[in-house]
């Protein structure tokens, strides 16, 4: 059973948003305003709703830290949903139910499944807490895991590949020089390193937006200086690609995952896929990074590498050809406040997701209760590693 682990709750329009993470070592000291500065990353974006206009998200931690260093207790986090005062009455815990019923199903979205499944008789039962509003919370655990990664000369960041059929050229692109957190903030940019394709990609939103439409793509998060040996071969639920493609396919909205050079390997064989070794002293080096940092469930030692691509969001402005729950008739579905795209956000959502899984398998292997005992066994198997043959 892993010993870091973080539990979510709460409502799109309610008045919180908590998540609960468990299994941090004492002494790490938290950096506040980088998890902030993920959370406005999350919100930016050229496509993004009117939601993104009146939260300004800030987290609140409630627990387990004390004069800025954790305590080796569960972290309780907390962001307020600014929004919620024009929710009270339709989102009170108690009372009445106010407000009129959401009976239009959206296609794509978990609404009627939902409906169908936990007996409700109104969607928003379903949709408020389905909504990717929650991956608020996953960003701010993934900024205090980010925080914990870096402490080890780990850093985790992100890039936008590709928007409705708009792709990078990854020639123009320096892996190394993609910022992450601390990237500047900008609230119509896309995360995007190449400007070109970045201009076109936001010509294909305009277009989108002008036709009340929506627009997925594809992102990447690179995990730069992790050790080598994160994960295992020995059972498939230690492998760690296994465990980081999971993680990813659990942000709303996303439908596939690959490692590295992925779906590429099925286009060429072997021998111009797998990453030749070299040696250089007692170093081995590799020229390419096909795998994606993994080998048999395990880090290798070479950069980290995940892409995924989301789905267009399920609402649109023009509605798609659905069901009314209530009236068992055929109907337009519901509009809810909605983005025309939101694949910028989706990638700082992805960083959240790798970093947890990434400290997770980091406190697995090296243990501690503190972080002076973390540093000191990451110091000593790295040193060991370097001598082993």
């Amino acid at each position: 059973m892993s010993s870091l682990r973080f539990l979510t709750a709460g409502e799109s329009h309610g008045p919180c948003l908590t998540a609960i993470l468990e299994g941090l070592p004492a002494g790490l000291s938290l950096d506040l305003a980088r998890i902030d500065r993920d959370l406005a990353r999350r919100q930016q974006g050229y496509g993004r709703g009117g939601r993104m206009k009146i939260e300004k998200d800030h987290v609140d931690i409630l627990s387990g830290v004390r004069f800025g260093e954790t305590l080796g207790g569960p972290v309780t986090l907390r962001v307020v949903n600014r929004d919620f005062e024009h929710w009270t009455d339709r989102m009170a815990a108690f009372g009445a139910p106010a407000g009129e019923a959401v009976t239009a199903a959206r296609p794509g979205h978990a609404d009627l499944t939902g409906y169908k499944k936990y007996a409700r008789k109104d969607i928003r039962d379903i949709l408020e807490r389905s909504s990717a509003r929650e991956t608020t919370m996953r960003v701010a655990v993934g900024g205090v895991c980010k925080g914990f990664l870096r402490a080890l000369g780990i850093e985790v960041v992100s890039q936008v590949t590709k928007i409705g059929g708009v792709a990078i050229d990854p020639s123009k692109i320096d892996r190394d020089n993609i910022l992450g957190t601390d990237a500047p903030l900008d609230p119509d940019g896309l995360n995007c390193y190449d400007k070109d394709a970045e201009d076109r990609m936001k010509a294909r939103i305009r277009e989108a937006m002008a036709a009340g439409d929506t627009l997925g793509g594809t992102f990447e998060v690179i995990a730069r200086g992790v050790p080598l040996g994160l994960g295992s071969h020995i059972q498939w639920d230690r492998r760690l690609d296994a465990r980081l493609a999971g993680a990813m396919m659990s942000i709303q909205a996303i439908k596939g995952v690959e490692i590295g050079a992925g779906f590429q390997y099925a286009e060429a064989p072997g021998s111009q896929m797998h990453d030749e070794m070299y040696i250089d002293g007692m170093h081995v080096y590799r020229k390419t990074n096909n795998a994606g940092g993994l080998e048999g469930g395990m880090t290798n030692g070479e950069p980290v590498v995940v892409r995924a691509v989301m789905k267009p969001i399920p609402t649109l402005m023009q509605p798609l050809h659905s069901v009314d729950v209530a009236k068992k008739a055929p109907v337009l579905a519901c509009k809810e406040r909605s983005d025309a795209c939101a694949v910028s956000a989706a990638s700082v959502v992805g960083e959240a997701m790798v970093a947890f899984v990434l400290a997770e398998a980091v406190i697995e292997k090296f243990g501690g209760d503190a972080m002076v005992d973390v540093l000191a066994a990451v110091q000593a198997y790295t040193e060991r590693v370097e001598k082993a043959w």
